[in-house]
């Protein structure tokens, strides 16, 4: 086969394409059958989400301001809800720039979802649910065999009919590290990685309390959750709470979950903020943390804005990557083994 030949060629293979596609349709159907609603929102957009750890892709115009490709269908999706949508889904592709490597792809897949009243404990539940249905449906397929010749059937069963773990933030920080962190000052944070050996970057401030946490949580924490059976991870830091909601316990959480299958992160659940000039603040000091980080300011999303002074009603919220929730069922390595054209090959 020329090199010319190999160069067209998708980096998965069709039987495992074929798979991914079993596993769109039983994503649409588990959400049909759950009452939800499947809706469409720009990719391309005037506004973004500000976020100081995700970098939009920006569109130039000549003499007109820059257009984004979204991030997550969020900012569009959350205007429906503000309109009287109630239980709605998307199945959409997203941008992050500069985001690449085994686990990142610039563009990707993501399934997200809200629902009108529930809490996201509620939708811990329901994730549970809809990742046991679609998983099954992967394992049902006449491909999975020839895709995942390494992968053993049953096990991998077994593995996802599991009651899914929940584990406090703090509390797998316990299990893992041998304390808690939550409430710990960054000095703190720094003795307890001098104390397990912790390489520590040259570009880790001293003062930045967020990145010792992110530190020490992934190389103390991640790489043992999820190992047997899928865990779910809540009630982060305050400090990390992006637009979930803060509850105000001692020290304060945010109200979010990120679900883990074998060490990879999969998922993001937010009880959602509802409050508009809360929302506005932490917009205004993620720009703050844009401009400090040497990163080009965003416009404010007005749009969206506007969508909460009129009313967020209380929700939650899930963000799923398809490509990683692909690598858990597929134990692949790389996405590049679950995608048809990753960005090197696009």
């Amino acid at each position: 086969m020329s090199s010319n030949a190999k160069e067209f060629r998708p980096t998965a293979s069709l039987e495992m394409l074929r798979i991914r596609a079993d596993v769109l349709l039983a994503f649409r159907a588990f959400f049909a059958a759950e009452g939800y609603w499947e809706v469409e929102t720009p990719l391309l957009s005037h506004e973004t989400i500000i976020d100081a750890h995700l970098q939009p892709v920006a569109v130039q115009r000549e003499g007109r301001p820059p257009l984004f490709l979204q991030t997550s269908p969020e900012l569009g999706m959350k205007r429906l809800l503000a309109a009287g949508a109630d239980s709605i889904f998307q199945i959409s592709r997203a941008f992050r720039a500069g985001e690449q490597g085994d686990r990142h792809n610039l563009e990707f897949t993501m399934v997200e979802w809200y629902r009108v009243g529930n809490s996201y404990h509620d939708q811990m539940t329901f994730t549970e649910r809809a990742v046991q249905a679609v998983v099954k449906v992967a394992l049902e397929s006449p491909s999975f065999e020839i895709a995942c010749a390494r992968v053993n059937r049953s096990r991998c069963l077994r593995y996802f009919s599991h009651e899914f773990e929940r584990v406090r933030y703090d509390d797998a920080f316990e299990c893992f590290a041998g304390e808690h962190v939550l409430g710990r000052s960054a000095p703190e944070l720094a003795r307890i990685a001098a104390r397990h050996g912790l390489a520590v970057p040259e570009s880790l401030a001293e003062d930045d309390v967020d990145g010792w946490l992110n530190l020490l949580f992934v190389e103390l924490v991640e790489p043992h959750l999820g190992r047997d059976r899928p865990t779910f991870v809540y009630d982060y830091p305050a400090t990390q709470a992006a637009l979930a909601r803060v509850r105000p316990d001692e020290p304060p959480v945010a109200e979010r979950f990120e679900l883990y299958l074998r060490g990879i992160e999969v998922c993001n659940g937010y009880q959602e903020l509802t409050d508009a000039q809360e929302i506005r603040k932490r917009f205004k000091h993620q720009q703050t943390l844009r401009e400090q980080a040497g990163w080009p300011s965003l416009p404010m999303p007005k749009r969206f804005l506007a969508a909460h002074e009129a009313g967020l009603p209380y929700c939650a919220g899930v963000a799923l990557g398809l490509d990683r929730l692909m690598m858990a069922i597929a134990a692949a390595d790389s996405l590049a083994e679950v995608m048809a054209f990753p960005f090197d090959q696009a």
